[in-house]
């Protein structure tokens, strides 16, 4: 039964504006500027508060690559053009969303996507053609799967996938395996492509042979992918989309009735299974939200509907072009997706002179039992990119088990993995140092894919360029709320 506005506005009024709806808001507004919200009291350096948190100042490295707080240190498990995989080719480079999973005999094993869009021809190092796993012979992409003993230290690199295009984000499942998304939305003709892509692969860590023949998830529609979740109580998947020209959707895909979920189980599906449908948003007092960069406030509570996709295939009209802009809510560059909390944690980078407010970073809350969408961080328009301190364009995130998030930041200038606690102060825990510029005009590659071990002692990320995959470790300890 759709949530309508008049249900909302009315629960709204008897909750004080909407905010109680959602519960402890937990608001998580950061950075110097950050809209609403007061500086750190870390202030830019990332010196630990009174309060014990973060970690302290982020210590320069003698090597150039990782700064880390002190008693912290890292481990590189693949390098693009260093590293090999067991067929012997070159770790494949653009690394990007990664996910973790319990292997055999306490080692580790991290899906790693390889965003490499277009032909092979145009990458130094593309995800190699393995026999059996290839979608598209054209296109560059794909995962590798990677194993790390319980010490830490690499054990093998092996092709998950490959033939996809522009593996950006994705999700694991509650079953064990990963999804990758593709970002884009080219057909079969287009850039060298021999295939349609814009869609969504299953890959199994743990079984070689269960990624065999790969197809499409094409229930979960075709367009620029991002990120998925899966809420493990009711079934559904939730799907990001980075888009502009309009801007793009967040969705929901509910699976046909009597579907069990499980390993492989989506493949099976025909193309048109379930209902795939997209948000639409609308404030406390019933009144329709056309893009969620109208927040201007953390703390922002919407009521959310949904909308169901007239042609998920995309046949002739892009997804996000088949609704009027009257219909269905919009966003520019939604990004990270994570399950926690009973919920899904979901992130909009930016937004520029194409929305119809600038600012530059959101991490909203979707809570699927009250059918909100609460504002949880909000970052204004970073007045000078290059200075370190300041944080704009969040992308991957995932959820810590020592409390808050960990954001991934792929904005201008310096680049971070940042934490952001449950009472809204942020601190630093990495800053890359690798510049693939020059001395005058420095350039610094995002970070991507966060994500804790199983165990949760060893926190993995990823420099997108040139391709590296890092293992960090030290004296992780719990957030405590300011009191």
């Amino acid at each position: 039964m759709p949530l309508t506005r008049r249900d909302f506005a009315k629960r709204s009024a008897l909750t004080g504006a909407g905010v109680a709806l959602a519960g402890s808001v937990g608001v998580l507004a950061t950075a110097p500027g950050a809209i609403g919200a007061e500086a750190p009291d870390g202030g830019p350096d990332g010196a630990a508060d009174g309060h014990g948190i973060g970690y302290g100042p982020l210590i320069a490295d003698p090597e150039g690559l990782l700064a880390l707080p002190a008693g912290f240190s890292y481990r590189i498990i693949t390098r693009t053009g260093v590293t090999k995989l067991d067929s012997g080719e070159s770790t494949p480079s653009n690394h990007d969303g990664t996910g973790t999973f319990e292997g055999p005999r306490g080692t580790t094993l991290l899906v790693n996507n390889h965003e490499l869009k277009g032909p092979r021809a145009d990458w130094p190092h593309p995800v190699p053609l393995t026999e059996g796993l290839v979608y598209d012979p054209a296109a560059s992409g794909g995962c590798t799967v990677v194993e790390v003993a319980k010490d830490g230290s690499p054990v093998g690199e092996w092709v998950g996938i490959a033939g996809t295009s522009t593996n950006c984000a994705g999700g694991t499942t509650p079953w064990g395996t990963w999804l990758t998304g593709e970002e884009t939305e080219d057909k079969a003709g287009e850039h060298g492509m021999t295939k349609d892509h814009g869609y969504v692969f299953e890959v199994d860590p743990h079984d070689r042979r269960a990624g065999r023949d790969p197809k499409p998830v094409k229930a979960l529609g075709r367009y620029a992918h991002e990120a998925v979740v899966v809420d493990p109580r009711r079934g559904h998947l939730y799907l990001t989309e980075d888009a502009s020209g309009p801007n793009g959707l967040f969705y929901r895909w509910t699976p046909p009735h009597g579907f069990r979920h499980g390993r492989g189980q989506l493949r099976s599906l025909a193309g048109d299974s379930g209902v795939l449908e997209a948000f639409k948003c609308f404030d406390s007092g019933g009144r329709f939200v056309d893009d969620l960069s109208r927040a201007t406030k953390t703390g922002t509570v919407y009521g959310v509907d949904w909308v169901e996709v007239p042609d998920r295939d995309a046949r002739k009209v892009s997804v996000r072009k088949q609704f009027k802009d009257t219909e269905i809510t919009r966003a520019r560059k939604l990004e990270g997706l994570w399950w926690a909390d009973g919920g899904a944690y979901v992130v909009s980078s930016y937004a520029r002179d194409e929305s119809p407010v600038q600012h530059d970073g959101q991490v909203w809350f979707y809570d699927p039992r009250r059918r909100t969408l609460t504002l949880k961080v909000l970052l204004g328009v970073n007045p000078d990119p290059a200075k370190d301190g300041a944080l704009d364009g969040p992308d991957n995130i995932t959820v810590s088990p020592y409390g808050g998030l960990i954001i991934a930041e792929d904005g201008e200038g310096v680049q971070h993995l940042f934490g952001a606690t449950d009472d809204g102060r942020t601190y630093p825990i990495a800053r890359n140092e690798l510049n693939i510029g020059t001395a005058a005009e420095p350039e610094f590659s995002e970070f991507t894919g966060p994500v804790f071990s199983p165990d949760g002692r060893t926190l993995f990320a990823n420099i997108q360029e040139p391709g590296i995959m890092l293992a960090i470790t030290g004296p992780w300890k719990r957030q405590r709320r300011q009191r």
